[in-house]
């Protein structure tokens, strides 16, 4: 008895190491708590998706860096400016996108600041930032498009306005995003035209290769119109991967011209 005894109790020890050694079943990942790739969308989904957060925890290791790139850069852009997504994206949300989900999410999320170029020229370069709240447009992106490639669809940001050394005007600095942009009038235009490259200039969101539209004589008039800037006060980029990015110089308008009254905006 005394040996039966001893036998269940040692039964009973090895049932309760088998419990506890069965593998988690949180799924998807194979990892438990704060790596599993289900809790991290959940902990976000309950901070409203914040920009900084992410950003902090995709800098901490290689597989948050992962995590991030593969879900969570995505799931951010999706949450936080859906219908733009969705016209950029196409049928399926959940697929690549050009440049990758992480430079859509800096692009609309940061300001990448200005420098001087070949044809705008500053006396100091202006920093880039977070921005508290932007808005894009593709009524604004069709502003930007030459006439033969109003077809393409181009989501344009209003102008951030940054403080400029000395002179009256504001320095203003835009970006925007094209919807495949491989297929797209703007690039067929640029390819037929042998705009080579530019040398010394990179895109702020993915780090690509651009053209500048100046160089290739594709910067229609609106476009100065629609930032409020003057004819010739503005020059933009646009890389290999469909973004855009430039700068103006501003200048001041009354109230009711600054309200353009766009209702197909999404503002993130």
């Amino acid at each position: 008895m005394l040996l039966e005894g001893r036998f269940s109790v040692v039964q009973m020890n090895a049932n309760r190491r088998l419990r506890f050694n069965q593998p988690s079943r949180l799924p998807s990942s194979g990892e438990s708590g704060i790596e599993n790739e289900r809790v991290l969308v959940l902990v976000f989904e309950s901070i409203s998706w914040d920009i900084h957060t992410l950003c902090t925890i995709a800098s901490l290791s290689r597989r948050f860096c992962a995590i991030a790139r593969r879900i969570l850069w995505r799931r951010l852009c999706m949450n936080r400016a859906p219908g733009m997504v969705a016209s950029l994206s196409g049928a399926d949300p959940s697929g690549r996108i050009d440049g990758g989900w992480h430079a859509l999410a800096k692009l609309m999320f940061f300001c990448g600041g200005g420098e001087s170029t070949r044809y705008f020229n500053l006396s100091q370069s202006s920093l880039g930032h977070f921005a508290c709240e932007s808005r894009f447009s593709k009524t604004s992106g069709r502003f930007f498009l030459p006439k033969n490639c109003r077809r393409d669809l181009l989501y344009m940001s209003d102008p951030c306005e940054h403080d400029a050394v000395g002179g009256d005007e504001h320095l203003g600095i835009f970006r925007g995003v094209f919807r495949e942009f491989m297929r797209s009038k703007t690039r067929e235009c640029l390819v037929r035209r042998q705009t080579a490259l530019d040398e010394k200039v990179r895109c702020p969101y993915c780090g690509g290769r651009v053209w500048s539209m100046t160089a290739a004589r594709l910067v229609p008039k609106s476009a100065a119109r629609r930032l409020g800037s003057r004819d010739g006060g503005l020059e933009f980029f646009v890389c290999v991967n469909g973004h855009l990015h430039g700068t103006c110089w501003l200048i001041p308008l009354s109230s009711d011209e600054e309200d353009n009254g766009d209702s197909d905006g999404s503002v993130i």
